[in-house]
């Protein structure tokens, strides 16, 4: 994969991915104005003659890149506002799935059903398929309908992970005792691929996230297969 691929978001498959990506347009955007000017401006300085032996003060200057900064930072701070409360917001959920983190594997309860709950482990080298990946697969997919409210609530039974999918947008921390949750919907159907983002112990790199996301006509016969 080249490299330049790499250092970009993944597609977004949630409203929250799409408002991110675009709140870091616009930071990236700003940013790239204001390290353009300031080495016009270095650049300018380094190479001309210009002095002033008298010179003393500047209030006018001085006075612009005082407010100016401040402006700039308005323009950032007011969409960063908003997205945080977007991130926040939980909605009536049609679904909830609960996620608990163990060392290194995740648990999942569909709450909202009887008797719907499994584990999820990593797919081991002996049992990979040409058609899935390498330490990111698993053996129990977590399985969700498209085009509706999900809630999330998320958990850990020993140390903190973190239950991270980066093309939906979300990133929340499983600690021990502690009920956090997160809410989404999902755009299209397709595999969804994540890990734990949380440094948990000498396994943490091969406890991967998986979620299928399938049509909502579809859902019932998997509820079903239980």
């Amino acid at each position: 994969m080249p490299t330049w691929t790499n250092i970009m978001f993944q597609d977004s498959s949630s409203p929250l991915m799409e408002q991110l990506i675009f709140f870091h347009d616009h930071t990236m955007m700003i940013l790239t104005l204001i390290t353009s000017l300031v080495s016009y401006i270095m650049l300018t300085s380094l190479f001309n003659k210009l002095q002033n032996r008298y010179l003393l003060e500047g209030q006018e200057i001085e006075t612009i890149w005082t407010i100016f900064p401040a402006i700039i930072l308005i323009f950032i701070a007011l969409p960063s506002l908003r997205l945080l409360y977007m991130l926040d917001e939980t909605n009536t959920p049609s679904i909830t799935l609960k996620t608990l983190g163990h060392q290194w594997y995740w648990s999942y309860e569909y709450s909202d059903f009887t008797n719907i709950e499994f584990d999820s482990y990593m797919t081991t080298s002996n049992d990979t398929m040409p058609s899935t990946f390498r330490l990111l697969d698993v053996d129990n997919r977590t399985t969700l309908p498209i085009n509706i409210q999900v809630r999330v609530l998320i958990s850990a039974s020993d140390v903190i992970h973190s239950w991270t999918i980066p093309s939906l947008g979300i990133k929340a921390d499983a600690i021990p005792g502690r009920l956090n949750q997160v809410a989404f919907t999902i755009n299209r159907a397709s595999l969804y691929f994540g890990q734990c983002s949380e440094i948990c112990g000498a396994n943490h790199s091969f406890m991967p996230i998986v979620l299928e996301a399938i049509p909502l006509k579809m859902f019932p016969k998997w509820i079903m297969s239980f």
